[in-house]
């Protein structure tokens, strides 16, 4: 099987993103069950430059896989809950990922392959003109 791909729209700008099945298989099958995803982005309180989709008590019904406190831009990462709301953040920039209760990890399950040099702007978008829409679909 080839590498699954989605795309990622927000505030109007599409991304081509490709769904990291080796390194966090369960995070990828769990989304992929949600699909197509749609909600609103607002930007980060505690973590610096990305976006996030507060999540509530949805479980994804996963544990932690490929974690990393630190997603490098266009690295997609779901937090599954515990210590913080369930989330997605999408990352623009520099991020130590957190919350008010201190440093999180999550699974980093989704890289964008296109575009990259457009994050930067929607970053700043969306810290300055609120929330927009984020969709998540298969290619």
């Amino acid at each position: 099987m080839g590498v699954e791909k989605l795309v990622i729209t927000l505030a109007g700008i599409s991304f081509d993103a490709r769904l990291e099945t080796e390194k966090a298989p369960a995070t990828c099958a769990a989304f992929l069950k949600h699909l197509p995803f749609r909600n609103k982005a607002i930007h980060v309180r505690w973590s610096g430059q990305a976006v996030w989709i507060p999540l509530g008590d949805l479980q994804f019904g996963v544990g932690y896989e490929n974690a990393t406190c630190y997603p490098a831009p266009g690295e997609v990462v779901l937090y599954p809950g515990g210590v913080s709301e369930t989330e997605i953040l999408l990352a623009y920039g520099r991020v130590a990922f957190a919350s008010m209760a201190g440093p999180l990890a999550g699974n980093h399950f989704l890289t964008i392959t296109s575009n990259l040099d457009k994050l930067p702007e929607l970053g700043t978008k969306v810290l300055w003109e609120g929330a927009q829409d984020i969709s998540f679909e298969r290619v």
